[in-house]
């Protein structure tokens, strides 16, 4: 009888953990086809590269994850990086991850201007159009752009179009 117990409890166990794991898989599903009205969903890795709408500045390059792409007008579209140190820790640069040899053009994007370059450090940059590309610390979330034009660092920051060109935000 307490074998037979024990064996019913291990089955309810068993189906609740079963259900619980449905129940999360259903919830995972759910969310991923969920959207907000005019939100995208990027779920790419960081060193993939493609477009999206930014209010007020249109099409523009936006790393996997969805957050804007920014140019630094000292790398001067050279294919080499001038942001290190604590320019590097307030725009990051985009990555690739240990292993991985090019990047991922995204939908939007022309894979022959996507390329590479070392950085001093040793980690390798994705590039467009020669631009080093960096993330801005304070876009908190994708679809932001508030580094836009910020003369920050030693140098401004715009972001790219699919052409690999800055785009200037219109005067107010």
């Amino acid at each position: 009888m307490v074998a037979t117990r024990l064996r019913r409890t291990q089955t309810v166990a068993s189906t609740v953990g079963l259900i619980a794991a449905v129940a999360a898989v259903a919830f995972g599903l759910s969310a991923c086809g969920s959207s907000n009205a005019g939100s995208e969903h990027f779920s790419g890795p960081i060193y993939e590269v493609e477009t999206a709408q930014v209010s007020g500045l249109g099409s523009v390059l936006v790393d996997g994850q969805g957050f804007t792409l920014y140019l630094y007008e000292p790398d001067a579209q050279s294919g080499h990086s001038r942001c290190s140190g604590p320019c590097a820790v307030e725009w990051s640069p985009i990555t690739l991850t240990s292993g991985v040899k090019s990047p991922i053009a995204g939908p939007g994007v022309q894979a022959s201007l996507l390329s590479t370059t070392r950085r001093s450090d040793g980690t390798v940059q994705v590039t467009y159009d020669k631009w080093p590309l960096y993330t801005w610390a304070q876009d908190t979330a994708p679809g932001q752009a508030t580094g836009e034009g910020l003369d920050n660092l030693g140098g401004v920051w715009y972001v790219l179009d699919s052409s690999g060109n800055p785009i200037e935000r219109p005067p107010a």
